[in-house]
């Protein structure tokens, strides 16, 4: 092809095909089950992908390799996608599309990194509109057009994109540690009861001296969000105050949430149930994707799939965000609802936590505040890092920059 022609994604491509519908399952029942939720993070974390059970024909025609490039085809992440850069038995499922390139058109590595990026989640977003629950069709996800460099070319690009991909990933290795590192500090201290003094305190039934059973609603406050009507334009249009979906959070790795997606406006805040919450708010998904977790940087509202769990003093919010996560699972079970699990903020008031004395809770405070201060600068690594590709891409493909 010359320089100036275009292709579509779909015709660089040896077959284009809708995921399998299955429940996923945390026993190793059968090949990893990748599903919309586990590509929308910056990386695929696989020990995390659930399990699936599949006849052997349907995981041939399923199955996932390296190179594969998969699309979410449905809801908020509409135009989301992941470059397969591992070899994992895995299949994927019914709400994702999986398009492989035919390696002697193009180059695989090339084509995922563009359909990975800003670029082409736009170019969906422009294409399915501003509808409440968005679809893209195989049809439509492969029709994006984009300038088919030499193979040379395109060997280059990738080659110029991957080094930003690695120093992203190498940042996300560092945060996963750091975070790592706080939570066997909680666990040490806390679980463990090897805490500073630990030596010279009576402990009684499991319980230190000095420590107390407490509600969470006695030691915080346990606030709910809201939405704006979203047919009022003055409620979204030019907006600057930070609202939190559960997305944001789902798809954020290693708690601190440096910002939203959206914003609504003062009128929108006032004129809905959606309430501000300060930067040391610990905020937790109540609905549907029940138990994660994220701390803003800022002052923020989020929507009604929230509580968040404002401590009467701030120092108390490291502690509840690893003690509360470290009981994710006795959360969850307190979820009800016949359409999707909600944990109600009534029965989450009654949440009986182990509150140590106040002294160690603020010398955790502080050593758990540092580790999370380099998360967030890694984190804000990230965003420079992914805006400068983003900002780099287009000029590469369209031969702006020479390669």
């Amino acid at each position: 092809m010359t320089r100036d022609n275009k292709t579509a994604l779909a015709d660089v491509c040896e077959s284009v095909r809708y995921g399998y519908t299955a429940s996923a399952s945390h026993e190793e029942v059968g090949p990893r089950f990748l599903r919309i939720t586990d590509i929308v993070p910056d990386s695929i974390d696989w020990d995390s992908v659930p399990f699936c059970e599949i006849d052997d024909a349907d995981r041939d025609r399923f199955s996932l390799q390296s190179g594969d490039i998969v699309v979410a085809r449905t809801g908020a992440t509409v135009g989301y996608a992941k470059l397969i850069r591992d070899q994992v038995d895995a299949v994927f499922a019914s709400y994702l599309v999986r398009f492989r390139v035919d390696s002697t058109i193009a180059d695989p590595s090339f084509v995922g990194r563009l359909v990975e990026s800003l670029v082409y989640k736009e170019f969906v977003k422009s294409r399915v509109g501003g509808a409440a629950q968005p679809n893209a069709n195989a049809q439509v996800l492969g029709s994006f057009k984009f300038r088919l460099p030499t193979r040379r070319e395109q060997e280059r690009i990738s080659s110029i994109l991957s080094a930003y991909d690695e120093l992203i990933e190498n940042n996300r290795r560092r945060m996963a540690l750091l975070e790592e590192t706080a939570r066997q500090l909680y666990r040490e201290w806390f679980v463990r009861l090897r805490f500073p003094g630990h030596e010279h305190t009576r402990i009684t039934h499991g319980v230190p001296e000095g420590w107390e059973r407490r509600r969470i609603g006695d030691i915080a406050d346990c606030v709910g969000g809201g939405t704006p009507a979203t047919s009022v334009s003055a409620y979204w249009e030019d907006a600057d105050v930070t609202w939190v979906t559960p997305t944001d959070v789902t798809r954020n790795q290693h708690y601190v949430l440096l910002d939203s997606e959206k914003k609504i406006t003062e009128a929108g805040l006032q004129n809905s149930s959606a309430k501000l919450v300060p930067p040391h708010a610990v905020l937790m998904t109540s609905r549907a994707s029940v138990g994660f977790f994220a701390v803003a940087q800022r002052e923020v509202c989020t929507n009604q799939g929230f509580i968040s769990v404002v401590p009467t003093e701030e120092a108390l919010s490291p502690y509840l965000l690893f003690h509360l996560s470290d009981r994710v699972e006795e959360i969850r079970s307190m979820g009800s609802g016949s359409t999707y699990p909600e944990v109600s903020r009534g029965k989450f008031r009654e949440f009986e936590v182990l509150l140590p004395e106040m002294k160690l809770v603020s010398l955790f405070a502080e050593q758990a505040e540092m580790l999370l201060k380099q998360i967030r600068v890694l984190k804000q690594q990230n965003q420079r890092l992914r805006a400068g590709r983003d900002l780099l891409l287009p000029r590469l493909m369209s031969g702006e920059i020479a390669v």
